[in-house]
């Protein structure tokens, strides 16, 4: 795989898992399925992951009796959780307009070009949580 594609996929996991989490609660292994049927993400990534999220406040879980083996472990996003989507989706939406403004992308509006341009440049913000240790 192509090493940029990687950190490509890392860089996203995070605000991939919100979202998917913002549709419905979910445990572990069926979120690591969907990012890898979606992405190609692997399940190793994903647990260590939601490890971090539990402690930096982002998902809560709770435990569900399985018919199958052991109870289930849920991940379901908090409040903060919401609000981090919130911010990471309009980071990441304007992040990628850029991107594809850029790169000259079929799916970019047409870029006027930069001698006639008169709009006020755009700037870009991204936060990112910062855990305590």
């Amino acid at each position: 795989m192509e090493p940029n594609l990687v950190q490509f996929k890392k860089g996203v996991l995070e605000l991939c898992v919100l979202a998917l989490l913002s549709r419905a609660d979910s445990y572990g292994y069926d979120i690591a399925s969907r990012l890898s049927d979606a992405i190609e993400m692997g399940e190793g990534t994903i647990y260590p992951l939601m490890r971090r999220m539990q402690k930096d406040g982002l998902v809560s879980t709770y435990f569900v009796e399985s018919p199958s083996g052991p109870p289930r472990k849920y991940y379901t996003l908090t409040e903060n959780g919401r609000q981090s989507l919130n911010s990471q989706r309009t980071a990441w939406t304007a992040f990628t307009k850029a991107v594809h403004a850029i790169l000259g992308s079929d799916d970019a509006a047409p870029a006027t070009p930069p001698e006639t341009s008169h709009s006020p440049a755009t700037t870009l913000t991204v936060q990112k949580t910062v855990r305590n240790t």
